[in-house]
């Protein structure tokens, strides 16, 4: 790449298979110690083609997973934020007022199914009699799912659980949190901003939490021609529980036509 000698080993160079995978990871920099999950060999650089078409394989698998288990939740709420505050905190005890006022509203509550605003919504559901499901990942130091759910899958790839806490949702409730907060708030605001989801309500619960970063984008994206006003103005930014529950209601239902009809009847004949 930098127009120099090449460095790609000879033939003779390479010799056994295993030297030539050896050859390649080291060119690439991604080495991986012993024991490491097969989704983290999965973004190492190239690997042999039957390695590459079984992690293929393990993929659809777990997307087929979650496709199936997933397929009779109801319409859901999603909530993100943070597994690092603890009950006492205020964010967990808003996030499990949150999850109680979106099962009241009759809706199922999902999340990523660990601690932290995790458990504070799924726990808020359970106790408003709602329906509560986690869609949990499965990382070195393990996050265990929290004692409060109906149902959860374990997933490997960040990327597949990502989907599944999206594809089902009608709305989405970001907490306050960081990296991974942060990270689905984007992406969700991207999937609406470049047209691949419907114009679903993203709120973003916490004004003394979310301000500065609504003032960066303000002051700083918008300002500079990298995002549009609509892309700000598309965000619900709010303290008042019961007013972000009754938008979402209201749009949920004249939006998308969702009711208080009967749930989606299960078909034997396909295994559910």
């Amino acid at each position: 790449m930098d127009g120099g000698e090449s460095t790609r080993p000879t033939p003779g160079e390479m010799g056994h298979p295993d030297q030539a995978l050896s050859i390649s990871q080291k060119k690439w920099g991604k080495v991986l110690a012993p024991g490491d999950p097969e989704s983290k060999l999965f973004l190492q650089g190239p690997q042999r083609r039957l390695s590459e078409l079984w992690q293929a394989f393990r993929m659809f698998f777990e997307y087929i997973q979650g496709f199936r288990r997933l397929h009779f939740v109801g319409p859901c709420v999603t909530v993100f934020g943070s597994a690092r505050f603890p009950e006492t905190s205020p964010h967990y005890q808003l996030a499990r007022d949150v999850g109680g006022a979106i099962a009241r509203a009759g809706f199922t509550v999902m999340t990523g199914g660990g601690p932290g605003i995790m458990e504070g919504a799924n726990r808020g559901a359970r106790e408003a009699g709602g329906r509560s499901i986690g869609c949990n990942i499965l990382l070195p130091k393990e996050q265990a799912p929290n004692p409060y759910l109906d149902d959860f899958i374990d997933f490997e790839y960040f990327s597949i659980r990502k989907t599944m806490l999206i594809k089902y949702s009608y709305a989405f409730f970001v907490l306050p949190g960081g990296l991974g907060t942060l990270d689905e708030l984007f992406e969700i605001t991207t999937l609406v901003q470049t047209g691949k989801v419907k114009d679903f309500p993203v709120v973003l619960m916490g004004v003394s939490f979310w301000q500065p970063l609504i003032d960066f984008m303000r002051e700083t994206l918008l300002a500079e021609g990298t995002i549009d006003r609509l892309d700000i103005d598309r965000l619900v930014i709010t303290d008042d529980i019961d007013f972000a529950v009754r938008e979402v209601t209201r749009v949920g239902m004249n939006r998308f036509g969702l009711s208080y009809g009967p749930r989606i009847r299960r078909a034997w004949w396909l295994g559910e």
